[in-house]
């Protein structure tokens, strides 16, 4: 309201208006917090750098196998290529490093609510699969048993997945899936009569019993094995089927299987506990800006 004030020379006088107090008003957290920030970048640039050799790996298997200069030798392959799988986790790896490494330096919540929700998919889908593995077992053996079989097929086919399965042989002194007569699925290995093969009647030689004494590899050991009857096997090779050896390697190391989950699971939790954290101070600084 304006007032109406006397003057002393007789004329009156408008009071002019009452300036309005400006209040500024300090926000506590004013900026991002830097700990959550530089934590989720330190977390994720390791995965991100790990995710980039795997692909790396990958690319440079395919390379000595020469399937960079020929594509389509990707899809004659009968069996399971283990350079797949070094390419997908490399690349799942990589993509969920990048997102949170730049998510958290660019503060962007677009980025970091992708990091926490692939992450924490993951986890329900490995809560899942251990789930139903207990509760299907006679399921999951059997498509174990399946799939290892389609391999010992196209045995010869891939030097990665003939390495990967000589490998399981030897580490877990077994041969086949249930039994030795198992390769007879193998062209090679198959005692057909017509069957010119060398490795006729035979079995890998990872199949062979270890000697301490042999300085050389002997990879041979496994020729005419089966030409002979089944009670003189067991002098020369493996005669337990990896199936059967996987099932008595479970119970014997079920705590450090159960320690590998939990190390895995506690990773993913905190990688979603620092993304969402560094959401919510984000969310609330911008808030306090607008």
């Amino acid at each position: 309201k304006l007032g109406v004030a006397s003057c002393p020379f007789g004329k009156s006088r408008i009071k002019s208006p009452k300036r309005a107090k400006m209040h500024y008003y300090r926000y506590e957290n004013e900026e991002v917090s830097c700990c959550y920030k530089y934590l989720m970048f330190s977390y994720n640039i390791i995965f991100w750098l790990a995710g980039a050799a795997f692909i790396a790996i990958g690319f440079w298997a395919w390379s000595e196998k020469g399937v960079l200069l020929d594509l389509t030798q990707v899809t004659r392959l009968h069996g399971f290529d283990p350079v797949w799988l070094v390419l997908a986790v490399g690349a799942i790896t990589f993509i969920l490093g990048f997102a949170g490494c730049v998510g958290a330096l660019r503060e962007n919540i677009c980025l970091l609510k992708f990091f926490s929700g692939v992450i924490g998919f993951i986890f329900f889908l490995e809560l899942t699969a251990a789930v139903l593995a207990f509760v299907f077992q006679d399921n999951v053996r059997e498509w174990i048993n399946d799939f290892f079989l389609s391999n010992v097929k196209a045995y010869r086919e891939d030097i990665d997945l003939q390495n990967l399965i000589d490998s399981l042989q030897k580490m877990n002194h077994c041969c086949g899936a249930k039994e030795p007569d198992d390769w007879n699925l193998n062209l090679y290995f198959n005692c057909t009569v017509n069957n010119p093969s060398r490795e006729r009647c035979g079995v890998p030689f990872s199949c062979c019993l270890s000697d301490p004494a042999d300085t050389v590899l002997n990879t041979q050991c496994g020729y005419d094995v089966r030409k002979g009857p089944k009670g003189v096997w067991s002098n020369a090779i493996y005669v337990k089927g990896c199936i059967p050896a996987l099932e008595e390697w479970l119970p014997r190391n079920i705590y450090i299987i159960a320690g590998v989950f939990i190390v895995i699971s506690v990773l993913q939790m905190m990688g979603i506990f620092f993304a969402r954290t560094l959401i919510g101070d984000i969310e609330k600084v911008k808030f306090n800006y607008y």
